[in-house]
This record gives structure tokens, sequence and C-alpha cells, in this order.
């Protein structure tokens, strides 16, 4: 896990220069920079940031899936279409990823963390992008909108067995996690409230192949239920709305963006009354006032990238754009990501992927060499040659001592490009 320094008075907390900061906003809020990003000042970084994205790439289309019964050969090929269609869904987001220069992406990518849902389960692709599209349009507006979106978004529905949840036998899990880990966090609910929440959101089911939930009267428990103290005949928009007006859960949102984005360290009271002001209005300005926190610009405030954010920032930072890898080197880059631990429609449990140092393993070590030799083998590394070039190019504030040696031992420049993205100061955005 990343650490911070406790925070100081603000008045002598050490500040990154306005080049180290303007890093620090690609780092956060995007997916890294590009060469001649860290020329422009940090308003003008921020505000372009913080504009919403134009559509990068065209648009992917899936088909809703084939319902396959009874047919042994029909089944196969029904999962054999599921298969390739997953990867081109993961390939097209990687894509736009690297190639969009706004949060839109980095929010999207955060919201698939925060509502975490794996394609492993859920077995739709059309499913999984319609979720990830609901995540790009709403992941910078009003935090309400996009709960109210997912407590019925049918990829969240088969991943949390909505399909098991019906009057007289409710099944708890969407209830229990949409409490825990989506709107209010530990602590600030009952076991009580779970049941109850989880009789709210009865009778509402997904078919495969339709592409909304919908809601079956008489699977429906129509009796009053007692949530958060609230007694009455809860629709399921009504039981979001509750929930949201508990205090606690502005709090979380913005804990959850900062744990996230900016440390593993809480931010002080002060600073959540803020941010918690900030997300009143909607998540774009939360952004704002985030980097507007000294705590943003203390150089002690580090994250370890997870291997999506160094991958694609390294891309990025080398020039490599998606269409120059073929099926082998997309096929080597995705091999690459799952042996980091890490790969996008794919995440480990309703959790999330880790955070911090969990990402810093001897195995994830390998993996990452291998990326990084893949990506620096289609680079044009024409200006690198030593290693004070490969930090300009890369990024990077200062090496240390150590890493500095270790570059000096390698001349060509792509065992420097290799060296340099694998260093702690590239693995961690500091």
């Amino acid at each position: 896990m990343a650490t911070v320094c406790a925070a100081p008075d603000a008045a002598h907390m050490p500040e990154l220069d306005e080049r180290a900061a303007v890093r620090r906003l690609h780092d956060r809020f995007g997916f890294g920079p590009r060469p001649g990003d860290l020329d422009r000042g940090f308003a003008a970084t921020l505000d372009r940031l913080l504009t919403p994205a134009p559509v990068a790439t065209p648009a992917l289309t899936l088909d809703p899936p084939v319902l396959a019964r009874g047919d042994k050969q029909a089944k196969k090929d029904a999962n054999q279409r599921r298969a390739v269609e997953e990867k081109a869904l993961t390939s097209w987001w990687l894509a736009r990823m690297v190639a969009t220069d706004t949060a839109t992406e980095r929010l999207t990518w955060f919201w698939h963390g925060h509502f975490a849902t794996s394609e492993q389960k859920v077995r739709s692709p059309w499913h999984m992008l319609a979720q990830n599209e609901a995540f790009r349009r709403l992941g910078l507006d009003g935090f309400p909108a996009l709960a109210r979106a997912m407590v019925v978004d049918p990829a969240l529905l088969l991943w949390l067995d909505g399909n098991d949840n019906r009057a007289g036998s409710p099944n708890e899990n969407l209830a229990r996690e949409y409490l825990e880990l989506f709107t209010l966090g530990i602590g600030h609910y009952t076991e009580q409230d779970v049941r109850e929440a989880a009789r709210v959101l009865t009778g509402w089911t997904v078919r495969r192949d339709q592409a909304e939930a919908q809601f079956v009267a008489k699977r429906h428990d129509d009796q009053p239920k007692t949530v958060l103290g609230i007694i009455g005949y809860f629709t399921v928009q009504s039981f979001v709305d509750a929930v949201l007006a508990r205090p606690e859960s502005a709090r979380f949102v913005v804990g959850r963006l900062w744990f996230r984005l900016v440390s593993a360290t809480p931010p002080a009271a002060d600073t959540v009354d803020r941010l918690v002001s900030a997300h009143a209005k909607d998540i774009r300005s939360v952004l704002r006032a985030i980097a507007a926190e000294p705590a943003f610009r203390d150089p002690a405030t580090t994250l370890v990238k997870q291997p999506v954010e160094w991958a694609l920032g390294l891309m990025r930072a080398l020039g490599v754009r998606w269409d120059s890898l073929d099926d082998k080197a997309v096929k080597q880059l995705g091999n690459g990501l799952r042996g980091m631990g890490q790969l996008p429609f794919r995440p480990p449990s309703v959790g999330g992927w880790a955070a911090g140092g969990a990402w810093l393993t001897t195995a994830a070590g390998v993996a990452r060499v291998k990326v990084a030799q893949l990506l620096a083998a289609k680079a044009d590394l024409k200006s690198v040659t030593g290693a004070d070039s490969v930090r300009e190019l890369l990024s990077v504030d200062a090496w240390s001592d150590r890493t500095r040696d270790a570059l000096s031992r390698v001349d060509k420049p792509e065992h420097l490009a290799t060296v340099a993205a694998c260093a702690p100061e590239y693995v961690v955005s500091r």
C-alpha cells in the first residue's frame, strides 16, 4: 500500500513545482502525459482534462447473447463467440484509454473498479459494454444519476444474483454490496437494513437477450419496509434516494475518489468537507476540488500505478499507438496485464482490484518487464541516448542514484526504455 507522510501545516507543506504538478494531474486524472503535455500550465491542463471527451474511436457494436439451451454444440458455439467478443471489448476499451486526452476514460476506469463487475460471471459482453458506456456517460456528472442507473444495471444484477432475488426468498447480495461498497461504507447500515433493502430490490430481473432489466411485479415484495430508519412502500429509486440522502454517502464516495486518485491516507476533515460540498454539484467539481487541495501537490503523496494505468501510460509516453499493434502484440499485452493481475472487465471480486504495494510482486515484476520490452520495441526511440533523455521521455522528475546507476549499465535505446519503465520512479506516481 502506498504511504503518505502525516499532513503538515498547509503553510509549511512542500509543493511540487508546476511541471511536476502537471505531470501528477496527467497521472491521476488521466493515463499519463504524452511528450509535450508538461509544457502546459496546471490550470490549463486541469481545464482540458475536465472537458467532456469527444469520441476517440468508433463505437463498438456487439449483438445480444445467443441463448443456447440443450444443444451442446450450440452452447460451445455461444461460448466461443462470447470469448471473441470479450477480447474485442477489452481491446476496444484499452484503445480508448490510450487515445483519450481527458479525464473521461480515467473516471470510467474508476467506476469500473468501484461498481466492480466481472464478465467471468456475467457472461455477456453486450451487457458489459452497456455498463461501460453508462460509466462513461454519467461518470463525471452527479453521482445520484449513476447510482440510480447501477441499481438496475443488467450486468450488475447478473453479477450480484439479482435474478435470484424474489418475494419470500430475498437474495441479499446486491443490497449488501450496494450499501457497503457502492454508497455508504462499512458501519453506516445494519444487517436489518440489508435484509429490508433486499426486499425492496425483489422483482428486478435480467434476460440475457434484452438490453434493460425488467420489473416483474409477481416477484416483488410489495409490503412496507424499514430502511435506514424510514418506513414506507419503497420503489427501487426511492430506496436509492434514501441511501444517498444519508450524509455518510457523499463522504464515502469522495473518500473512494481520494483513495484511488490521491493517497491511501484519508484526507483531513476540512478537506472532506470541501470535497463533499463539491460532490453536491457533480464529480467533475470533486476532481477540481481535489486538484486544489495542498495535499495534491505534496511530493510525499504517492500512489503505485495499477498495471493498466502503468501500461497505457507507457504507451502514451513512448508514442505507441494502439493501431500500431498487430494481433500478436495485442495478445502479448493482454497476457502481460493478466500476468500483472489486472485485465479490464475481469476484476477479482465485487471489491475491485487491490491498491498500492499489492502490485509490486515478483511475478508482476516479470510480467511488467515483458510488457515494457514489447512496447519499447514498438516505439521510436531515436531521442533516447541515456538516463536523462529517457527520464524526459517518461516525464520522470528525477532518478535515484540506484536507478541512474542501473541505467548507466545499458546503452541500447530499447533496453534503456525497458529498465526505466520498470524503475520505481516510473512505476510509482509521485
